[in-house]
């Protein structure tokens, strides 16, 4: 393989600070009091809950169904007593209908999580069925329904798979983590994957940034005898984007608005393998995940795995609590994460961590005018013009930005980062996506 063809065009090198929580085991937090399930923890449409305030459950039992195929159930992720059913505060933004659910401290596990020792020869049907009642949704933060992943059209036939294992956003290093500690369990996962899909092609692709990850899959993927291989890449932020990564190993280029199974290609993150994994061989639906809890707005940074549900404030009490010069709590990592509100918001299946900034960090930077040097241009992975579409949605000219392919920005922050006007780019990217759409809608009633 060559590996000058192991990157894409653009891209931009922000500061890792990996250091904070990459040397960190994974820690177990201890049972929150209580929980808050949200009803969308997932693209598509919004579960159902199936429980009523009174209702006493079990740890696996389901508490929310999926409505519709392109959704996913929600459950419990402690045993106690359904307590509450109202909107709460979502880490995405607003207020989202929720089940709160009061721990009784028992940890009592469903009667539906049983292990299964043949679960490599179950049916490929019956392996997805599991997935989807699962709950997976990706978890490196997009929260795509796994399930539907693993079920192209007829006429997408899946060749290669890509195990996205590169956690380019600096900070956070909660899939670093599981892949020293649970090697065994992600690469089942892929082969489970490539099982369901028909497909030869298998790679595992981690940032050269993790050379311990890299050796420890290597040896593993030789232990298991898996027709994988382990790629190191260039380090590079957006390296995990899906477009970007499918482009790095396989030199396929996504077409505009078009999915990586257009081009024969499906990604999963390490996360969401082992969740598989756990899905297929025990019937475990997705109701803890590991977070990265960083920053230097933390007295102590660690990888925590927490119940899904559980509050930021848990967390962070957990790691020490925030340091008194901490102003800022990220949902995610500083390049595509969102600031909160409220410490009460919970843990949900797209949270891969929490960042704590200091005021230092967080100094207000105000935008001036444009300067045309096209940094922007340079570095936007998506090969778009940022310059030209921020100016059209400031004039509110959304025809053109449409025109300009705003819908396939990826928010990857990319051009706000190298900007030295300073300029919002990402603000006005989400605004103007948000404007084209309601246009677009307009124009087909």
């Amino acid at each position: 393989m060559n590996l000058r063809k192991l990157t894409f065009k653009g891209g931009v090198h922000p500061p890792e600070f990996k250091e904070f929580a990459e040397k960190k085991s994974i820690e177990i937090l201890p049972l929150p009091e209580s929980v808050v399930i949200p009803v969308q923890q997932h693209i598509g449409a919004p579960a159902e809950p199936v429980v009523e305030v009174g209702d006493e459950v079990k740890v696996g039992d389901v508490v929310c169904e999926a409505k519709g195929f392109v959704s996913v159930p929600s459950h419990a992720s402690v045993s106690g007593k359904v307590i509450k059913i109202e909107k709460r505060p979502h880490p995405v933004g607003g207020k989202v209908l929720s089940i709160v659910i009061e721990s009784d401290g028992e940890d009592q596990k469903s009667s539906s999580i049983t292990p299964n020792e043949n679960y490599f020869d179950l049916d490929i049907e019956e392996m997805k069925k599991n997935i989807s009642a699962a709950g997976l949704a990706g978890m490196g933060g997009a929260a795509f329904p796994s399930h539907v992943k693993l079920s192209p059209p007829a006429d997408k036939k899946i060749d290669t798979f890509i195990l996205n294992g590169a956690e380019c956003e600096p900070y956070l290093t909660a899939d670093h983590r599981l892949m020293l500690e649970h090697p065994k369990e992600i690469i089942e996962g892929v082969q489970l994957v490539m099982k369901i899909l028909g497909c030869k092609n298998g790679y595992i692709a981690i940032e050269k940034n993790k050379p311990d990850a890299i050796s420890l899959m290597k040896k593993s993927v030789q232990e298991t005898g898996a027709n994988l291989k382990v790629v190191g890449l260039n380090v590079k932020y957006p390296q995990g984007a899906e477009k970007q990564l499918i482009k790095a190993i396989t030199n396929r280029e996504i077409p505009a608005g078009g999915l990586p199974m257009d081009v024969a290609c499906l990604v999963h993150n390490v996360g969401t393998a082992l969740g598989i994994y756990e899905a297929v061989s025990t019937n475990k639906p997705l109701y803890e995940r590991v977070v990265t809890v960083t920053g230097k707005g933390i007295k102590e940074q660690k990888n925590v795995l927490a119940r899904i549900g559980t509050p930021f404030q848990n967390l962070i009490d957990f790691c020490g609590g925030l340091t008194e010069n901490a102003v800022k709590i990220v949902n995610g990592g500083p390049m595509m994460g969102i600031a909160q509100f409220s410490l009460e918001v919970p843990v949900t299946k797209g949270t891969s961590g929490i960042l704590a900034l200091t005021e230092k960090e967080t100094q207000a930077r105000t935008p001036g005018p444009c300067i045309s040097c096209c940094h922007c241009v340079d570095v936007c992975p998506m090969k778009l013009m940022p310059n030209d579409l921020a100016k059209f949605i400031e004039y509110e000219r959304y025809d053109e930005a449409h025109k300009l392919g705003v819908l396939d920005c990826i928010e990857c922050g990319s051009c706000s980062f190298i900007c030295p006007s300073k300029i919002r780019h990402v603000h006005l990217f989400k605004y103007g996506k948000l404007e084209v759409s309601k246009m677009l809608k307009a124009q087909n009633s």
